[in-house]
């Protein structure tokens, strides 16, 4: 028992000898440290705030890294920000996350100071949560070493400024001091009784007696968290740091960059300017005034309000227009010899300077909160009294649509907020980590492949408008390809949103996909996601449908999906796009076609590469030609008939000479311009690695992919052994029949993470309602991407 205790009494001391590491230090020490690490000492609240988000997605992953048009829309992991630690998870979808990131930049660069920014979505978008947690993980932050920020906590050395303690009458001038101090601060307890009142007195007494006759210094915390390098004079400050940073990289950065601005620009809290002041007029010593300025870790506490606040809307408003701590006065004016050059007082904003001050819903009290801070926002000083207050902080705010008419009657304010916004999810992946956090993951063995996903696709589709701007300007209409898209392209724009360029766009389309279309898209999203059914709709109708169609032995699939929205609950097929169930059943059938057609698939890479390899080489050589391949050692003759037999291998049979021609000029150039002279002679990357060569590979395993169940669709026995798999009659079959179909059902569980049940399944569907013929016939598969 006495072991445990100590071993438990032992982890207190750890985290006294953690505190102790950041304890108070001095201004000197405070400079060492700023020569390390520059820039994570000078960051105000804005590059820190920055710094934390960051620090928690990093930078982000993008799908398609040598993109020439990409706009930086990357897919950013939020669950370290938003979910690891919570009790209750925010999922941010890719667009959300992207526009934090944007405002978080901007932030950084000092671009969008002095506003409010206020998060505004709809009722059930999860807006509180994500606030909650933000600031959850912002307190965390920024009370780790990483996250460490220090304020300025001075010393006043009593001997140094000749305490008048230390004077013969010290104690007499002491206690008249105390006696006519103590009727101004007596008035809080009037009325109160009299045990209580004289208990004041005699804790007064005992606490000005012990605290302030008694040690080397008068501590002074600044009560507007003032950061450290402001108590150097402004007129000096950029001379100071030219002699501090001298021969630094750094100090080009911090008098260039607009990040820094604030290092030269800002000026200290009143009470910091004051003692400053007060302390040169009686040492007549910069120096020595800088040795009174001492440092500590900002600590934040949001319970206590210190560095972050936040306000609900029925929050009482308090009474006391401004904070003043009287025996911290006392001993300041006893130091100042009663010159009362110092007013120790602050206002409630001051405890949020370089933090976060934050409202929930603009309404209620919080509308006048957020008037009253106009003039802070704007001006950034508060009027305490008679003394302005510099205020720096970042200002956010939760708002539902119907309340802006609270605001509306506030002209001037309009170009001081920052509307974000958070709608309903629009990305479908995101949709089901929020159907999974709620339900549990082990439901998605409840299902076929994909059918989770259509079912995310169908509630998301009722968040989006009808038309779309951007995408009918960049493809017209949608008629092209009404096998895997509805008429307004809604499935398209659902993949787009989560940075996915889907593998049905043909090439002619892919080239004119560029900034200028995708940056009209992402502006159109910031209008979507208003309306539909929310966050607390999703989760109500899953329930349902789970609990209807997760039977014992039976998968639920896309018939039972269907039926579900178009008979279940036809309530909600009303809010659901007009024949968009439809195109999802279209997409669906034929993206299980490609995942059996890639399952039944096997090919020799070595004939591939080679025969890639040796068109690329021909290319360069006029018809007629005999030559050696440099790359692979085999003879070539440059026919036309060779060129044409690896282009319908590359492009498909369907393809014209015209289409045929005008490949094989742009792959030449493209080998030449980048492959050859680029990639492979500058970078020494081998041919087999360069970006046209996997391009090119793409192509031609695609184009054999297609034909690959021509040979089987109209074998009876093929369809039997599919249906016989697993059992003892499958072995009455013939080794080859045998060896395609096991070799398809494993690569259907391995790659695409199919059930052996539900392999079979989508394998008989596909031949029982003829897949493989509707996407053979007009509407012929487009050709892979290229970026």
């Amino acid at each position: 028992m006495g072991s445990n205790i100590d071993k438990a009494m032992e982890r207190l001391d750890q985290m006294d000898q953690v505190r102790n590491q950041l304890s108070t230090m001095s201004f000197e020490s405070f400079l060492e440290m700023l020569v390390r690490s520059p820039r994570q000492v000078l960051r105000n609240i804005f590059q820190f705030f920055h710094d934390m988000v960051k620090a928690h997605i990093g930078e982000g992953h993008d799908e398609y890294p040598d993109d020439p048009e990409s706009i930086g829309f990357r897919d950013y992991d939020c669950a370290r920000l938003f979910v690891e630690g919570s009790d209750n998870p925010f999922f941010a979808d890719r667009l959300f996350a992207n526009r934090l990131v944007r405002l978080v930049e901007n932030l950084r660069r000092g671009s969008q100071q002095n506003k409010i920014y206020i998060f505004d979505g709809p009722p059930g978008c999860g807006k509180s949560t994500f606030l909650n947690n933000l600031l959850r993980k912002f307190e965390e932050y920024a009370n780790t070493d990483d996250g460490l920020r220090l304020e300025v906590n001075w010393r006043l050395d009593r001997k140094l400024l000749g305490d008048h303690s230390s004077h013969p009458q010290g104690p007499l001038i002491e206690k008249l001091h105390r006696l006519l101090g103590e009727a101004e601060d007596f008035e809080e307890f009037e009325g109160a009784p009299d045990e209580a009142r004289a208990a004041w007195r005699e804790r007064q007494l005992g606490k000005d007696q012990n605290s302030y006759l008694h040690g080397a210094y008068v501590e002074v915390p600044c009560p507007s968290h003032d950061h450290p390098i402001l108590m150097i004079p402004r007129p000096i400050r950029r001379q100071f740091l030219e002699d501090l940073f001298h021969e630094s990289d750094f100090l080009e950065i911090l008098f260039n960059d607009k990040e820094y601005e604030w290092v030269l620009r800002d000026e200290p809290c009143t009470i910091c300017q004051a003692l400053y002041q007060s302390l040169l007029d009686r040492l007549k010593s910069h120096r020595q005034v800088m040795g009174m300025v001492f440092t500590r870790p900002y600590v934040f506490n949001r319970r206590l309000g210190e560095g972050i606040s936040i306000f609900n809307p029925g929050d009482v408003t308090t009474r006391r227009p401004f904070f003043t701590d009287p025996v911290l006065q006392k001993r300041i004016n006893m130091l100042m010899r009663g010159a009362h050059q110092v007013q120790y007082v602050y206002s409630r904003y001051a405890q949020t300077n370089n933090g976060i001050y934050a409202l929930m819903d603009i309404k209620q009290k919080n509308t006048g909160r957020l008037v009253e801070l106009h003039n802070i926002i704007s001006e950034g000083v508060h009027k305490v009294e008679t003394i302005e207050e510099s205020v720096s902080s970042l200002f956010l705010a939760l708002m539902n649509p119907e309340d802006k008419a609270n605001i509306e009657g506030i002209p001037s304010f309009s170009d001081r907020i920052e509307y974000v916004n958070i709608p309903y999810v629009l990305d479908i992946r995101t949709e089901i980590k929020i159907l999974l956090s709620v339900f549990g993951s082990h439901v998605t063995a409840n299902f076929l492949p994909r059918v989770l996903e259509n079912f995310a696709r169908i509630i998301v589709s009722t968040r989006m408008k009808t038309h779309s701007r951007a995408l009918t300007e960049w493809l017209g209409s949608a008629e092209k390809y009404n096998l895997y898209c509805d008429k307004h392209y809604r499935l398209l724009k659902m993949e787009l949103y989560a940075g996915l360029i889907p593998p049905w766009l043909v090439e002619e389309d892919l080239k004119r996909f560029n900034t200028k279309v995708r940056r009209k898209l992402l502006a159109e999203s910031e209008t979507e996601g208003r309306k539909g059914l929310s966050g607390r709709d999703s989760i109500k109708i899953f329930s349902e449908f789970h609990s209807r169609y997760a039977k014992e032995g039976k998968l639920i699939n896309m018939n039972m999906l269907y039926t579900y929205f178009t008979k279940v609950r036809k309530d909600l097929s009303e809010q659901i796009p007009t024949g968009f169930l439809d195109a999802l059943l279209s997409l669906n059938d034929y993206t299980v076609l490609q995942q059996v057609k890639e399952a039944l698939y096997y090919y020799n890479e070595e004939r591939i590469s080679k025969d890639i390899q040796n068109y690329l080489f021909a290319l360069n050589y006029d018809l007629g030609a005999s030559v050696i391949c440099e790359y692979t050692g085999e003879p070539l003759t440059i026919s036309e008939e060779y060129l044409t037999a690896i282009e319908y291998k590359l492009l498909g049979r369907g393809v014209g000479a015209a289409r045929r021609k005008e490949f094989r000029k742009e792959t030449q150039r493209q080998f030449t311009s980048k492959t050859l002279t680029q990639e492979m002679l500058l970078e020494g990357t081998t041919i087999a690695k360069t970006a046209l060569f996997l391009q090119l590979r793409e192509r031609y395993v695609h184009n054999l992919k297609e034909k690959v169940l021509d040979p089987f669709i109209e074998n009876e026995n093929f369809r039997r052994a599919i249906k016989d798999c697993g059992t003892d009659d499958f072995k009455t079959y013939d080794d080859r029949i045998r060896n395609e179909v096991s070799f398809m059902m494993n690569n259907l569980q391995e790659k695409h993470h199919y059930t052996s049940q539900g392999a079979k399944e989508v394998c008989m569907d596909i031949i029982d309602r003829g897949l493989v013929g509707k996407f053979n016939q007009e509407q012929k598969r487009p050709e892979p991407q290229t970026s």
